[in-house]
This record gives C-alpha cells, sequence and structure tokens, in this order.
C-alpha cells in the first residue's frame, strides 16, 4: 500500500467505487475530494444538488470561480457538456432514482448499517442539505469517515447516539483502517489494511462484525 496520510488512504479508496457510466453524488467533506481520483478509463457524471451535471476537478489556486460552487459552497470546475438547473429539479432526480453512487461522510454508523451525519445536539452544523433524500433514494450509499473521532473514540458504533440521517440505509464503509459491506442488519469486514489487524480493527470498532471468507487487503 502507498505511503499515503489516513484521509488520502480513504479517499483513493473509495474512488475505487467509481464505475464507468455512473451519475455520482458527493457529499461535503473527504468526499468531495474524490472527484481529483477518477480512475483512468472511468467516465462518471458528478451532480450537485444545488443543480448541476457535470462538475469538474476541483479549480487550482487562483483560477477559481465565485460563483460556481457545489452544494457544501466550495469552488468547483465545470466540463464539457455540463449543464445548469433549479434545485428542484435536481432533488427530482435524487428522488427519482437516477444516482447510481453517493458517497457521503459520516459521524457515526451503526453495526446495523444506520448513517447519522447532519445534526450535533448544542452544535452549529450546515444542516441535513440532501442527505435523507439521497439514501432514500441512491441505488447504492457508500460512506467514508475516519475510524475514530477527534478524541479516539469509535465512530463505528453498536448503536448511534446522534440523530439519523436514515436507517439501514449504507451498503459499503470505507475507513482508514478497513472496508466494511452491510446486509440484513449485519456488518462484515471486507478489506483490512495492511497496518491493521483484526484485533487491532476490534479494539477501536465499539460495533460487531463478522469477517469475510474472502477478506483481503485494503487496496487503494
Amino acid at each position: 500500500m502507498k505511503n499515503v496520510s489516513s484521509r488520502e488512504r480513504i479517499v483513493l479508496r473509495a474512488a475505487r467505487e467509481l464505475k464507468d457510466g455512473y451519475y455520482v453524488n458527493l457529499g461535503i467533506g473527504i468526499p468531495t475530494l474524490v472527484a481529483n481520483h477518477i480512475p483512468e478509463g472511468v467516465s462518471i457524471v458528478l451532480e450537485s444538488e444545488n443543480g448541476m451535471l457535470g462538475i469538474g476537478p476541483f479549480p487550482f489556486e487562483g483560477e477559481e470561480d465565485a460563483d460556481l460552487i457545489n452544494a457544501g459552497k466550495q469552488t468547483i470546475t465545470e466540463l464539457p457538456g455540463c449543464s445548469y438547473f433549479s434545485s428542484a429539479d435536481s432533488f427530482g432526480m435524487i428522488r427519482g432514482g437516477h444516482v447510481d453512487l453517493t458517497i457521503m461522510g459520516a459521524m457515526e454508523v451503526s453495526q446495523e448499517g444506520d448513517l447519522a451525519n447532519w445534526m450535533i445536539p448544542g452544535k452549529l452544523v450546515k444542516g441535513m442539505g440532501g442527505g435523507m433524500d439521497l439514501v432514500a433514494s441512491a441505488k447504492r450509499v457508500v460512506i467514508v469517515m475516519t475510524h475514530c473521532n477527534k478524541k479516539g473514540a469509535p465512530k463505528l458504533l453498536k448503536k448511534c447516539s446522534l440523530p439519523l440521517t436514515g436507517v439501514r440505509c449504507v451498503d459499503r464503509l470505507i475507513t482508514e483502517h478497513a472496508v466494511f459491506d452491510f446486509a440484513d442488519g449485519k456488518m462484515t469486514l471486507r478489506e483490512l489494511a495492511p497496518d491493521t489487524t483484526v484485533d487491532q480493527l476490534r479494539e477501536i470498532t465499539d460495533g460487531e462484525f463478522t469477517e469475510a471468507p474472502d477478506l483481503c487487503e485494503m487496496a487503494i
């Protein structure tokens, strides 16, 4: 595995979830970085809730257009053939099931695949945005997050303590230590980082998981 930071490891692994021809929505935070690591030979269309299809990579410093932003208020670029429309039309696309994949961040994920990523009581956060619509309507939901919070406490829990975005909505979770899949309310370890053992992973994971028979090394 390449010598990269935890965040870069998550982003590079998440980019492998992109398949040719997909319509993809990227959430704020770590997920937005995936736009700069689309695999060679893969052509996708990035969609933003504020009304845009055909988002390109982040602009270089000094080349930003303050009027060209994504739903997280970050400056972006446009690709040839991109289109603009109202947020109502954008949510129509999402709710109509036309998004093949959404990659989102999280504050907590439960062992059953519940997601909490929009609110911390008593703290000012950006709000729900399109999170609930995306987890309810996208064909595949992939979550990316650091395995533990800044205090070292697990974010992968038996049960989420924060207000939920969706119940049993997560298909796959990618952290710097592992890749988990969720099905029928159960969590399965699919890939493990080479610098982490299963025993070490269990120590930093509050939720319960089983090992896949074909468990392999996490690839980036």
